[in-house]
Formats: C-alpha cells, sequence, structure tokens
C-alpha cells in the first residue's frame, strides 16, 4: 500500500512538472537574457568606446571583432562617448580627461599632407578610414568633409565640458581648438558654392557635393562658424534651395530616407525651438522634422508592403547598416536584392528595404519619439537577445527574412560586428532624451553659435 501511495505521488509530481514546463515560455532568448534596461544599454554601449580605442593610437575601429581599420567619425562620437562615461560614473572625470587628451595629443601630431600615402589628413581634414597600426591613409579612401565634421563636433563637446583651470583640461581646450581652427572648410568649399564630399590626392576633388537635406548640417554649421577659414555667409541659402519637402505614411516633412540622416547633426545641436528660414515657412523646427521622419519609417515597416519577417509595431527602423550576404532571389514572388553595407531607408524620395533592421535606427531616435523608441529596444533586446545583444550591447542588425544558407535557415541573419558610427547615436541620443547633455555642452561652443546665426537661426535657446 506504501509502494502504491509513492507512485501515486510521484506521477502527480511528474504530470505536474510536464504540464508547468509546457505552460512556461520557451523563448530561451528571453529567458537566458539580462533584463533589459536603459542603464544597461547606455553601458554597454560605452564599453564599446571605452574598450575597443586601439592601444596604439586610442583611434576607435570602425567596426568590431572585424579588425579593418579606425573610423575618424566614430573617433569623435567616441570623444563624446567618453563625456557620457563621465556623466553616468562609468569612469572618473580624471580618467576620461587623460584618454581626451592623450587622443587630441595623437590627433595633432598625425602627419598631414598632400602625398597619396604615409600621411592621415591633409588642410585639417581627416581621412575616411585610418590604418589600425599607424592611423594613417587606409588604402585610397578620401579626405572625407563629413566624417572630419563628425571627429571636430566630438572635439567641440570635449572643449566645452573640460572647463577645469588645471593643466589637463587647459591642454584639452588648447589642442582641441587648434584642431578645430586648422580645417580649412572654405578649401573644400568649390563645387559650385557647396562643400565636396571630400579630396583624394590622385584625382583632385569629389564632384558630388553637400546639397539636400542630410546629416550634414552639423558640417554645415561649423565650416559657418569657423573663424579662420568660414565658407560663405549665403551657404546656407544654397543648402536649403536644395530640399525636398514631401509626405510620406501620413507624415509632412523635410525628406531623407535612412534615418542617420535625421539624427547625426541633432546629437550635438539643439534644434528644438530654433528656426531658420526655412522651416519658419514650413511653421515647424528640424527637431518636430526628424519625429515625423521617425514616425512615417516606423509607419512603413508596420505597414510592411513587402511582408518581410518580425517586422512590427515595436520592431522596426530602416538606416545605414550591414546587411547579410548579396544576393539576388524572389521574394514573395518579386525579384529582390538582399544587401551587404547599404543605406536602407523609406521616404517620399526613395525606399530602400531588404528586411534588415538595426536597432541605432530607433535608438538614435530616442529623443524625437521615446515611448516607440523604447518600446522597441525592449522587444528586440528581449526577443533576439542571444543572436543580437552582447558584451556592447546591440550588434549592428539583423535580418530574419534572410534564410538561404546553412547557419541562417532556422533563425534568419545576425551581424556578428558592432559598428562605431551605430554605437554613438544610441548612446549619446539615450543622455540627451535624459538630460540634454550634449545639446547643452555644445549650446556653449562660440562656433555653433556663431555658425547658426550666420545661417539665420532665431529663436529659443540660440537667444537667450
Amino acid at each position: 500500500m506504501r509502494q502504491l501511495y509513492i507512485w501515486v505521488i510521484l506521477l502527480i509530481l511528474a504530470f505536474g512538472c510536464a504540464n508547468k514546463a509546457k505552460n512556461e515560455p520557451q523563448d530561451s532568448n528571453v529567458n537566458s537574457a539580462t533584463p533589459f534596461s536603459i542603464e544597461e544599454l547606455k553601458k554597454r554601449t560605452f564599453r564599446f568606446f571605452w574598450d575597443e580605442a586601439y592601444t596604439d593610437n586610442l583611434q576607435i575601429p570602425d567596426r568590431h571583432p572585424t579588425l579593418r581599420f579606425s573610423s575618424i567619425a566614430a573617433t569623435g562620437f567616441g570623444l563624446t562617448s567618453y563625456l557620457v562615461g563621465v556623466e553616468n560614473s562609468y569612469v572618473s572625470r580624471a580618467e576620461a580627461a587623460d584618454r581626451v587628451l592623450n587622443t587630441l595629443r595623437i590627433l595633432s601630431n598625425l602627419p598631414q599632407g598632400p602625398d597619396s600615402s604615409g600621411v592621415s589628413g591633409y588642410k585639417g581634414f581627416f581621412y575616411h578610414f585610418l590604418t589600425i597600426d599607424q592611423a594613417l591613409r587606409y588604402k585610397n579612401v578620401e579626405l572625407s568633409s563629413i566624417d572630419t565634421g563628425l571627429l571636430m563636433a566630438g572635439i567641440i563637446s570635449a572643449i566645452e565640458y573640460f572647463d577645469l583651470d588645471n593643466d589637463m583640461e587647459k591642454e584639452i581646450r588648447q589642442l582641441g581648438d587648434a584642431l578645430f581652427r586648422r580645417v580649412e572648410w572654405d578649401w573644400m568649399y568649390v563645387n559650385e558654392g557647396k562643400l565636396s564630399m571630400g579630396w583624394r590626392p590622385e584625382r583632385g576633388y569629389i564632384p558630388a557635393s553637400w546639397d539636400g537635406y542630410n546629416e550634414a548640417m552639423v558640417l554645415l554649421i561649423m565650416a559657418m562658424g569657423s573663424p579662420t577659414h568660414p565658407i560663405a555667409d549665403d551657404a546656407w541659402q544654397g543648402w536649403t534651395s536644395t530640399y525636398e519637402w514631401g509626405e510620406f505614411k501620413g507624415y509632412e516633412f523635410l525628406q531623407f530616407s535612412p534615418l542617420f540622416g535625421h539624427q547625426y547633426s541633432q546629437m550635438y545641436i539643439d534644434f528644438r525651438g530654433i528656426q531658420d528660414d526655412y522651416m519658419q515657412q514650413k511653421g515647424i523646427d528640424y527637431f518636430e522634422n526628424s519625429r515625423r521622419a521617425t514616425l512615417a519609417n516606423r509607419a512603413y515597416c508596420i505597414e510592411n508592403p513587402l511582408q518581410f519577417i518580425g517586422y512590427h509595431e515595436n520592431q522596426w527602423g530602416l538606416t545605414a547598416c550591414d546587411g547579410p550576404p548579396g544576393l539576388d532571389t524572389l521574394w514573395n514572388g518579386t525579384k529582390m536584392r538582399f544587401m551587404q553595407y547599404s543605406a536602407r531607408g523609406a521616404s517620399a524620395l526613395r525606399v530602400r528595404d531588404d528586411g534588415t533592421i538595426s536597432p541605432t535606427a530607433a535608438g538614435g531616435s530616442v529623443p524625437f519619439a521615446p515611448e516607440e523608441c523604447f518600446a522597441a529596444l525592449k522587444y528586440m533586446w528581449e526577443n533576439n537577445y542571444e543572436n543580437l545583444v552582447g558584451e556592447y550591447g546591440f550588434k549592428d542588425a539583423f535580418n530574419l527574412s534572410y534564410t538561404f544558407t546553412e547557419d541562417t535557415k532556422e533563425k534568419g541573419w545576425f551581424d556578428h560586428d558592432y559598428l562605431g558610427i551605430d554605437q554613438g547615436p544610441i548612446l549619446i541620443q539615450i543622455q540627451n532624451h535624459q538630460n540634454e547633455f550634449v545639446w547643452n555642452l555644445m549650446r556653449k561652443s562660440p562656433y555653433i553659435k556663431t555658425g547658426l546665426k550666420k545661417a539665420g537661426f532665431k529663436g529659443g535657446w540660440l537667444e537667450d
């Protein structure tokens, strides 16, 4: 009898355990994940810049763990990220000052000149990518105006942050100011009154110029505000004359397809409440424009006209990012090109979509639509943790529709790299949303204020 009783109890326990296991969530990605929090995401993203700066020259890698070259724009984002690190007590002010100072010393001493090799820049500009070991021009990349501009934005943020009266912080201000003043913006202002996108010693100026609305607003503002080599005072009017206003997914705004173009300049300049002539006529500011662009991008993904797997209200975001191995195929009866690195996006100008989502699209847009962006970050973190999240936060991109190879047929394609220029917007824009940290630093810069006023911006903080 006793044995029968024990067997009954064991059967009941076994049945209960089986039912419990059956009814509990079976998504191992969710169960094994570190719980999502904004602070966890910020801290991990910061560690990318702090841990992965190259030991010998402190430049920030274009990507990790793949080792190719450093990115001069990512180095600019890194300089600002160090300040965010102090703000959040990830590192001390002294540690960040030491890192920034040594970075600026290296940048100041890197060779400049017209030669095609053995140099890092020319006329104060830097080459887009630099070699890992010596921080010299990588292969035949261009002397980049926008990437130099993003580096200079990072330098200005450091100048304004390190304001104490001690030798280390004085030298930061002196070196940073000298680096900014030596950039010959007017030398790059050559294409029918527009800034060229770059220059190569082998062929001269790149024919393409900065026009139309895009990520280069901060570049033009700094070039106009330079005390040593400013571009023409009417450069902004020429810039806005090429704008394309339109309607997309129920939102009217200044069109540009990838979300990074709506993010980069606003990582550094607070456009809330200030207007140039163009935006005054439209009755909004550039911040509101980016809000509409973000929501339109999300609305396109929710509509999902190409029926890619995984698109919905909390999983969206098209911007420039990595992609799966290139492949031409049929998708739902339509010819489709799955792209590698590409500027994905959606606007009235163009839709470029192959099912690849990048977390930086939502992460870099947090100030514009915080509720929608935080919901997307949380969902992507919790539902793709094992494949998309690592020691430095979100990896660059993923595509659940790409299942054409042995290692993707079960789960889709997930990037294994982090990209410096996509990590920066996540950290910096979340911090701006929380306490306007970088915006407030840049408000103090005489170069930013001068450039904005020359461009005709009025109102708000600019007149306080």
